[in-house]
């Protein structure tokens, strides 16, 4: 199946790299990137120099038997008039996240593709990342015991990134950039119905659309989950920490450094007070003795090219979608109640 990347910028050229290296890997893999269509006229030079055919228009994309599948990797805006008219052409479709600038947006496009009888799905890429499935085994094979705390964070000194990310019209703000990310990994983690939720945006840079954001989801089986988004940190936190009742699990940064340590007794009676500041405590002093063991990450890796497998598979009818309508709505759901969390500075009480 021929696959046309629409959009040659930073994730564009990602993905035609990803491929690329794929199918180099494996011959036998059964998508491949033969075009590109960007309305930079640099980008379609780079991409004709990178081997691939630069098509004019979109148009021309459409009227071509020979694409069976378009990856839209544009400015989030411009998504939904891509794949509408992509469906129409009877394309498979790859969308880059988020796909639309509303959960009605994203239905209208679901509705579109469903309605053309196409596979429709967004890169929801880390799913397959391997910290969160590092994590997520040690929540669901409960490693600390019960996790009742989660904390993830991604944390960069950069600010911003490009031009149209700091533009609210073209769907830019972190929320939108890494929020839907971190809240999509929390409700594959979590599977339980959001009991409340409370959300604050920053606008350190002054940009009209957020630079970063912290939300905090509280679940009806008990489970509090936060989440960092800052742009503006030049010390970094861990990227996720999970409290248990048996333990506590650090997963340091990407490089999945880190560590467990569990309890193995609760009272320890070898506990010494300590001077703290200009004080003296007990109830923060570290633990002493035996009474707890250190124990390294269980880390779970990703089987390389998942997505791309999946959605080849899929196409074949081979297989289901990994990232299903009803997952992505609910992303969508949870981000717009945030927004609302954010504006008014409320607590949003709704089951999503």
């Amino acid at each position: 199946m021929n696959l046309v990347i629409i959009g040659y910028g930073g994730m564009g050229g990602y993905h035609a790299e990803c491929l690329k290296k794929y199918c180099e890997s494996k011959p036998e893999f059964p998508i491949r990137v033969t075009g590109v269509y960007d309305i930079d006229p640099e980008r379609s030079a780079l991409a004709e120099k990178n081997g691939y055919r630069a098509y004019k228009s979109a148009a021309e994309i459409w009227a071509d038997p020979s694409v069976g599948a378009v990856l839209v990797a544009t400015p989030n805006d411009i998504h939904a008039e891509y794949v509408k008219a992509a469906a129409k052409a009877g394309k498979n479709i790859i969308c880059e996240k988020p796909i639309g600038m509303s959960s009605r947006e994203a239905e209208e496009m679901y509705d579109a593709a469903e309605k053309a009888g196409v596979v429709f799905e967004v890169h929801q890429n880390r799913r397959w990342d391997d910290d969160f499935l590092t994590v997520k085994n040690i929540v669901d094979n409960g490693i600390v015991g019960s996790a009742y705390c989660i904390e993830s964070r991604v944390m960069g000194g950069n600010g911003i990134p490009g031009a149209w990310r700091k533009e609210k019209a073209h769907g830019g703000g972190m929320m939108l950039d890494w929020g839907v990310h971190l809240i999509d990994q929390m409700l594959m983690m979590i599977k339980s119905p959001v009991e409340s939720l409370y959300c604050e945006y920053s606008y350190i840079y002054g940009e009209e659309v957020d630079d970063g954001c912290s939300l905090t989801v509280n679940f009806e089986n008990g489970i509090k989950y936060r989440i960092v988004v800052a742009t503006d940190c030049f010390r970094n936190l861990p990227r996720w920490q999970v409290y248990g009742t048996e333990g506590t699990a650090t997963v340091t940064d990407w490089d999945l450094s880190g560590g467990i340590t569990r309890v193995l007794v609760r009272e320890d009676k070898e506990l010494k007070g300590i001077k703290a500041g200009n004080g003296f405590t007990r109830t923060m002093a570290p633990r002493i003795g035996n009474s707890v063991e250190e124990k390294p990450l269980p880390i779970v890796h990703a089987e390389p090219f998942a997505y791309y497998k999946n959605f080849a598979a899929a196409c074949a009818g081979k297989a289901e979608k990994a990232i299903r309508r009803e997952e992505v709505v609910r992303v969508y759901k949870l981000m717009e109640a945030a927004e609302r969390s954010a504006r008014d500075n409320a607590v949003i009480k709704e089951k999503i």
